[in-house]
């Protein structure tokens, strides 16, 4: 297949009320060329309603019918999207008859891992139909449903993606990537046919969650409190105790498994320094389960703009940090561009989930399309 343009869609579970969009020509194996990326940011109602429709999907927790909110925050959010992508191609010159397919991830609301006596579970709102019927293109949405029926984690999907970024860049075994997004997952690749992904543990969502109860706005920005405080070694040394960062992969997390109550009690100063150090010392416990560890991790996602962090990488986590735009990535725009290229191998029928990253036993195909 020759490689089409793509558009890739993400919205973080941080809720940070910005639409990734990213436009991506590939044929799903390779990377041609990173056309254009923008941050779209919601109307504030929908930003609002979507934090609503969070805390209701933590109450439903997969048991009766659910909530009602769900379906007018998916509308809102397909027509939104929509929008957003119609305005990026065409404020770049092009129509919607150039584009080949729409990754629509939509917005995760609920994420359960599975354990040994049940399967898991993931709800992402998106109505890839509707976005269809507006756009006038192919759309590929729900990529994780088919691989959690079929036993996998449903998450981390980004292995394929960041292992023909790796590819184009010429990284091999002694690299990984590492996406900091309201929870952290780490790929790494053997430069021959292995790689492995999983979640590692939280990134910004307790940070951020931290932050906004004491009014201090939306984010650490800048890594400013982390940095002017002092980290409780002895409560980061229980809460890097957590059976979880131990655990054999493929394993995943839902974006509040890990919360801002783990610094209940510290100042603001030192509640973000403690959080900081957590989620630094947790990759350092991923990194120790790979099958070798890297001396450096290529950082995508919104936690490496926290200078705290990526300094704390290289003191707690043992490795050296690398921004994605280092190697001309862009790291603001991976998990959308991901999308795209997964989109673009929904159309082609190969496969997103392997036995290494969700745990699936064999190669998976997934997603659905709308066309």
């Amino acid at each position: 297949m020759e490689p089409i343009w793509a558009v890739g869609l993400m919205t973080g579970t941080v809720l940070d009320g910005n639409i990734d969009v990213a436009m991506l020509k590939t044929d799903g194996e390779r990377v041609e060329e990173f056309g254009p990326y923008v941050l779209a940011p919601y109307p504030d109602w929908i930003r609002r309603l979507l934090e609503e429709t969070l805390a209701q999907a933590r109450i439903w927790n997969f048991e009766g019918p659910e909530p009602a909110i769900f379906s007018q925050a998916e509308e809102a959010l397909t027509r939104a999207q929509s929008e957003a992508v119609k305005e990026l191609v065409e404020s770049n010159g092009m129509t919607m008859a150039d584009i080949g397919v729409v990754g629509f991830h939509g917005q995760t609301v609920l994420h359960r891992a599975p354990q040994k006596d049940r399967l898991g579970q993931t709800r992402q709102l998106g109505d890839g139909e509707l976005m269809r019927s507006i756009l006038g293109t192919k759309v590929a949405y729900d990529f994780r449903s088919a691989d959690m029926r079929a036993g996998g984690q449903g998450a981390p999907l980004a292995a394929a993606y960041h292992t023909a970024l790796l590819r184009g860049a010429g990284a091999a075994g002694e690299a990984a990537i590492l996406n900091l997004g309201g929870v952290a997952n780490v790929t790494w690749w053997d430069g021959e046919g292995d790689f492995v992904a999983f979640d590692t543990g939280p990134a910004n969502a307790p940070l951020n969650d931290f932050i906004k109860s004491h009014g201090l706005g939306e984010m650490d920005r800048d890594g400013a409190l982390g940095r002017a405080g002092k980290v409780d070694e002895a409560r980061l040394e229980r809460l890097l105790q957590h059976p979880y960062l131990t655990a054999p992969y493929p394993k995943s997390l839902d974006r509040f498994d890990f919360g801002a109550s783990m610094a209940d009690g510290l100042s603001p100063e030192d509640g973000a320094a403690t959080l900081s150090a957590f989620t630094a010392g947790a990759v350092g416990k991923a990194l120790d389960l790979l099958p070798r560890r890297p001396t450096k991790v290529v950082v995508s996602g919104g936690g490496r703009h926290n200078p705290t962090i990526m300094s704390m990488l290289r003191s707690r986590a043992g490795v050296e940090p690398i921004f994605a735009e280092d190697l001309g990535w862009r790291g603001d725009a991976v998990e959308a561009e991901c999308f795209a290229f997964l989109a673009v191998r929904v159309l082609r029928g190969l496969p997103i989930s392997f036995p290494g990253t969700t745990g699936v036993p064999a190669p998976m195909r997934g997603g659905r399309l709308a066309q």
